[in-house]
């Protein structure tokens, strides 16, 4: 057993796995089959070496069989076509195992020196009318370890040899040799040109390597150069491991059509910031920052403002608890926030594609629509748990200290003010019922200290409550650019978990396929 072979079949099987639905099913399963089979094969050891005679009707596969195994086993005729079912003949030990895996029924011993290990099989004709026929000789084409194409000089440049079969072997040149039989019918001119051109028409197939021999069955000319390439092969073992490294190479090629070319371009900061921003619009994260300074202007004017006109505050909402956004947060609880409107959500939409896009790069297909398929995946998650990223964060709640003494500053202000008030009312009444002597009058600087009372009471209230207005305007743009950061890193979860990650991991899956083919690709 190959080392080798072991390690490119374990990443053609990590490979199957990962294109898994991603990759075109027909090469897919072939590839499934590739793996299985191989294991299958390597299972009965690399002692026998199975030759498989194969070739179109008339071509002379039985006769070169019998040739080689030296006696009639297989039935030979002019009536076609001649052989139904695969003939085989073994020299050594039996391989039953092996031969019932291949289902060949048929099975003859010979004795040769030097050839112990050979299972040499006559296949049907492969262009028979016959369609049970062409079945079973395609089935042994893909299980035997060395296929020996037997052509004659007539049908050596057939179509359906080289289109259906030696093209699509080209990975398997190692694997395979090409007989020209019946040469005895043709002048030795005529025979080498007919060699010639069988070559250029194999190098034309990407088979320049495999061997060409000119036998012919009926006369034994050529035959020894036959016996001893099957001896070579024989005595080396390795026929086995390498038409299973031909197939692993065939099978990593037909899914690595999209590895050879294009380069993704991953996701970027720019496509990262427009996608975050367009969730963020359909999340209502900035009414949610708004709503987040207003209330903090809000409550910082009941705790500060002019007690006498805090009232008029009371009497509006709180824009978060109308949100029912509560500063603990909780992700179990739906918010109040309006639905996204259809230009948010096409926005986002758009968002979505354009960074599958651009993250594809100029990958080839499937590729782009796979990334693509990614990203969209969980599209139909995004509002809902946009709204419980919203609705679990923690927003800040923490009265400022300066907001109870200046409250407490207010309030002494608000109790002077009426105090004058009600030093003035008081002189007032006592004045109209002519006591107003009753009631001392002080003055300071000239003014009567009840009117500095109120008077000063009220101006310093209100410019007092003027100056907080504004540093609480400072305050709530602050808190609501923090909250913003914090809502932002919040969608950016959600996009990272719904959208970002299923792109990378779907272009983190193709440079592991890819690698995993590479692996499987070189013998």
């Amino acid at each position: 057993m190959s080392t080798g072979l072991d390690r490119r079949l374990a990443a053609l099987a990590t490979a199957v796995e990962l294109a898994d639905g991603r990759l075109d099913e027909d090469s897919l399963e072939h590839a499934r089959e590739v793996v299985r089979r191989a294991g299958e094969r390597l299972g009965f050891g690399t002692e026998a070496t199975v030759v498989a005679l194969a070739g179109p009707t008339g071509a002379g596969k039985s006769t070169l069989f019998n040739a080689l195994a030296g006696g009639e086993l297989a039935r030979v005729s002019v009536r076609r076509p001649t052989t139904a079912a695969a003939t085989a003949a073994i020299w050594g030990n039996h391989p039953h195992a092996l031969l019932d895996w291949l289902d060949v029924g048929t099975r003859h011993s010979v004795d040769g020196a030097g050839r112990d290990g050979l299972v040499l099989i006559d296949l049907p004709d492969f262009d028979s009318v016959e369609r049970g026929h062409r079945l079973e000789a395609d089935r042994l084409i893909g299980l035997v370890d060395l296929l020996v194409w037997v052509v004659d000089p007539q049908k050596y440049a057939d179509a359906s040899l080289h289109d259906d079969y030696l093209r699509r072997l080209r990975s398997h040149s190692d694997a395979m040799a090409v007989v020209l039989n019946q040469s005895d019918r043709l002048r030795r001119r005529d025979l080498e040109r007919c060699e010639a051109d069988l070559e250029r028409l194999l190098e034309e197939d990407g088979l320049a390597r495999v061997p060409v021999l000119a036998v012919s069955g009926a006369t034994g000319d050529g035959l020894a150069a036959l016996d001893a390439l099957l001896d070579e092969r024989v005595a080396r073992r390795r026929a086995a491991i390498t038409r299973l490294s031909g197939d692993v190479t065939a099978a990593a090629e037909a899914l690595g059509v999209g590895c050879g070319r294009g380069k993704a371009a991953g996701v970027d900061r720019p496509g990262r910031e427009q996608l975050v921003a367009a969730l963020g619009d359909v999340a209502g994260l900035p009414l949610v920052v708004r709503a987040v300074a207003r209330a903090h202007e809000r409550r910082g004017t009941l705790a500060v403002g002019w007690p006498l006109l805090r009232w008029a505050r009371r009497l509006r909402p709180d824009p978060l608890r109308r949100l029912r956004l509560e500063g603990e947060g909780d992700e179990n609880v739906h918010t109040s926030l309006p639905a996204a409107t259809a230009v948010q959500r096409s926005q986002a939409d758009s968002a979505v594609r354009t960074l599958a896009s651009r993250s594809a790069g100029d990958l080839p297909e499937p590729w782009p629509g796979l990334v693509r398929s990614a990203a969209t995946s969980r599209e139909g998650e995004l509002a809902e748990r946009l709204d419980r990223a919203i609705a679990g964060a923690q927003l800040p709640q923490r009265r400022p200290l300066w907001w109870s003494l200046v409250g407490a500053l207010q309030r002494a202000l608000a109790l002077v003010a009426a105090a004058g008030a009600l030093w003035l009312a008081l002189i007032v009444g006592l004045g109209f019922l002519q006591l107003e002597d009753a009631v001392p009058l002080p003055e300071l600087e000239g003014f009567p200290l009840p009117t500095l009372l109120l008077v000063g009471g009220l101006v310093l209230g209100l410019l007092i409550a003027w100056v907080a207005r504004i540093v609480n305007g400072v305050g709530a743009r602050r808190r609501a650019a923090k909250v913003a950061r914090t809502l932002r890193a919040r969608v950016e979860t959600v996009a990272d978990e719904l959208v970002l990650n299923p792109i990378e991991a779907e272009l983190e899956a193709r440079e592991r396929l890819c690698g995993a083919l590479a692996t499987a690709s070189k013998p």
